[in-house]
């Protein structure tokens, strides 16, 4: 199939907007399946974990491919918790378009902001579908006016519903000025009722001017009142959507099979193919000024992507790869840029969710499934190994929840360290570690449900049976003044000794990371232990001298020191580095950071009160309140996250289960000195203990 008869694209939205449900749709109506799946039964094609068909809510991007009007749609399907939002980060990084669903009550909700957000960083061209035009208190309008004003979206609709609620009969194409009805599955083209024509023509005027602004041809027709050709009017609004300039609204109803076919129709006309992106840029592997360009097409040199790993029961690791330029075949031997390391293709699947279909190759454009590799993992770049190339990896967010984590069998331990190897593979967002103080796994995730599901796959997916401690912070150490420390390492026992001498300078480096300065001269220090000062550094911010937690933020500067011809060596600077850093970092007056949430609520106007009152009481900070809909209203707070824990139980009391919140990490901030005090108490008992 030509490449300009690809679409690669995505489904994203707020949860219970109704995503996978239209996915289901849509699989039903290309004739991918034969009967639709529902969320609420647990049958949804695209949610195939057990977790998902428990909670009825996606946790995993699904992918699969289906065919309409002669195109071939690779198609992801997004979670809409925020706790699974590297899901949608990795998707959003491979897909060339992305239809944003909106719930006709709910309208925009927190995660749609995100969502918006995270498009908006990758440049993702998308269209918008307002979905359950059926349900009590749908309105299009009040939506249409949201993505203006919280999304900055220029939202242009080019269909409008004849109805509402238990009225929504179906909807008119602004483009053709025809309007349509859905009975049986089937769409049936009729003329526009006459109480819906004067709204039509006036949106339809509307439409065209905000296309005249992109398009000199609509502009001229415009002003000299000609009239447009369907194609002359679909080429511009594809080209307008490609370059993020308009998003197109549609709407229906996914669940009563309204307005399915028509978006698959949009999907088509205007979201673009690999070769409307054009060429993808990477960075030269050895010259980080230098770049290389690979255009969609099969006989440019080789580069891909890969996304997703998922570990099944049947065939093994499997891993998602974008083919952005150039062909793939079972057998060739590929490179990984990001590792330095060869691969070797085995099998290539096309995915069709949990189900797949093995194929001999694979060519520019397409999302597939490999299995066999050894050493790729999320966010790698594979190339041709003479035409190697980094592309753009995929953004990480921050864990900040950890819990402590236990198997309830002493012999299952080393069962439980594979299955959490896995499990950090397929989710970079989540991490595991041991700690060999307290002898204790601790697993961090971007919250409460992330880890309770992470949990869940143990139990269910490894058969392991764990115990699970209270979920805690995951704190941060840091300086705020500057400092100096001298440290000389000396060891004698008996034959070769160990010597190393630094004087090491640290200073804050508030919101840039941890940055290291050699100001040696004269080969006090010679070049080659200049990196084991620097390792030594990295070993010991790992675990902070004021309570045990990471050091971030800080910029160490080496400037003077000494060594012998004979007893120094790589450990002995790496050992001096690490006492050095300490010393400094314990003069420099060091704190404990906290992670800060920004925490959005959504509730009815009666509750405001309370809410407002209960974040008060959590150290919160209120950023924002404004009109959600008709009653409702939504607040925006800063809160710490240690006094987040159990909040959606405190919710529901307050607000007798109306309200919902949602939140997501903003940023690290100092913590009190009362709380920071008798949490490094705490850790000294702890370490006291052992």
């Amino acid at each position: 199939m030509p490449i300009t008869k690809l679409r690669n694209i995505g489904i994203a939205a707020h949860i219970d907007a109704g995503k996978t449900t239209l996915t289901e749709r849509i699989l039903y109506f290309t004739g991918t399946k034969r009967k639709i799946g529902e969320t609420h039964d647990g049958q949804a094609t695209m949610d195939f974990m057990k977790q998902e068909q428990e909670r009825g809510i996606t946790i995993a991007s699904a992918a699969i491919t289906c065919k309409w009007n002669e195109h071939q749609i690779n198609l992801i399907d997004t979670p809409g918790h925020v706790d699974f939002t590297i899901e949608v980060e990795r998707s959003l990084r491979v897909i060339d378009g992305m239809i944003a669903v909106f719930c006709a009550v709910g309208g925009v909700e927190p995660q749609s902001e995100t969502v918006w957000n995270q498009a908006d960083r990758y440049r993702v061209p998308r269209i918008a579908f307002i979905n359950k035009m059926d349900r009590t208190g749908a309105d299009f309008y009040a939506v249409v006016e949201q993505m203006h004003k919280y999304l900055d979206a220029n939202a242009v609709p080019v269909q409008l519903p004849m109805g509402s609620e238990n009225d929504f009969k179906g909807t008119v194409d602004l483009i053709k000025m025809k309007a349509y009805i859905f009975e049986n599955d089937t769409r049936q083209e009729i003329d526009i009722p006459a109480e819906f024509y004067d709204s039509a023509k006036k949106a339809r005027e509307n439409m065209l001017e905000k296309l005249s602004e992109y398009s000199d041809e609509i502009m001229e027709a415009f002003l000299e009142s000609k009239e447009l050709s369907t194609d002359t009017i679909k080429k511009a609004l594809r080209e307008a959507v490609k370059n993020l300039l308009i998003t197109p609204v549609f709407c229906g109803a996914a669940y009563k099979n309204i307005g399915v076919q028509l978006l698959l129709d949009a999907v088509v006309d205007y979201l673009p193919s690999p070769v409307d992106i054009g060429a993808v840029v990477g960075q030269d592997i050895d010259d980080v000024n230098k770049t290389h360009s690979r255009i969609p097409s099969n006989n440019d040199h080789f580069s891909a992507l890969a996304f997703k790993l998922i570990n099944d029961p049947y065939v093994g690791q499997q891993t998602f790869v974008r083919i952005f330029s150039g062909r793939l075949e079972s057998g060739m031997q590929i490179y990984n840029a990001s590792k330095r390391k060869y691969e070797r293709i085995g099998r290539i699947f096309r995915i069709k969710a949990k189900e797949r279909e093995e194929i001999s190759e694979a060519g520019a454009g397409e999302i597939i499934a490999l299995v066999g590799m050894k050493y790729t993992k999320t966010g790698d770049t594979l190339c041709d190994p003479q035409h190697p190339l980094l592309l753009e990896s995929i953004h990480i967010p921050v864990s900040v929840i950890e819990l402590k984590i236990t198997p309830a069998k002493q012999k299952d331990k080393d069962k439980l360290g594979e299955a959490l190897s896995k499990l950090v593979n397929e989710d970079p967002s989540f991490t595991a570690r041991f700690d060999p103080e307290t002898e204790e796994t601790i697993i961090s995730g971007m919250g409460e449900l992330h880890l309770e599901i992470m949990v869940d796959r143990l139990k269910e997916d490894f058969k392991l049976d764990v115990i699970v401690g209270e979920p805690s912070v995951s704190y941060r150490e840091t300086i705020t003044s500057f400092s100096e420390a001298n440290y000389r390492h000396v060891k004698q026992t008996g034959g070769k000794g160990q010597f190393a001498h630094t004087l090491i300078r640290l200073e804050p480096n508030t919101e840039k990371g941890y940055e290291f300065i050699d100001l040696i001269k004269g080969g006090v220090i010679p070049n080659e232990f200049i990196s084991s000062v620097d390792k030594g550094i990295r070993t010991a911010m790992q675990k902070g001298a004021l309570a045990g937690y990471p050091v971030v933020d800080v910029k160490a500067v080496l400037f003077d020191g000494s060594f012998h011809p004979v007893d120094s060596s790589d450990m002995a600077f790496q050992i001096c580095a690490q006492e050095c850093f300490k010393q400094a970092f314990l003069k420099a007056n060091p704190v404990l950071l906290e992670p800060i949430m920004k925490v959005e609520v959504n509730t009815p106007d009666e509750y405001i009160g309370d809410i407002v009152s209960n974040i008060n009481r959590k150290r919160g900070k209120i950023e924002s309140m404004r009109r959600y809909r008709k009653g409702s209203q939504k607040i925006v707070a800063l809160i710490p996250l240690m006094e987040m824990f159990g909040y959606s139980t405190q919710l529901r009391n307050l607000s007798s289960g109306r309200a919902n919140f949602s939140m997501e990490f903003l940023k690290y901030s100092e913590l009190p000195t009362e709380i920071q005090e008798r949490i490094i108490k705490l850790a000294q008992e702890k370490k006291n203990k052992k």
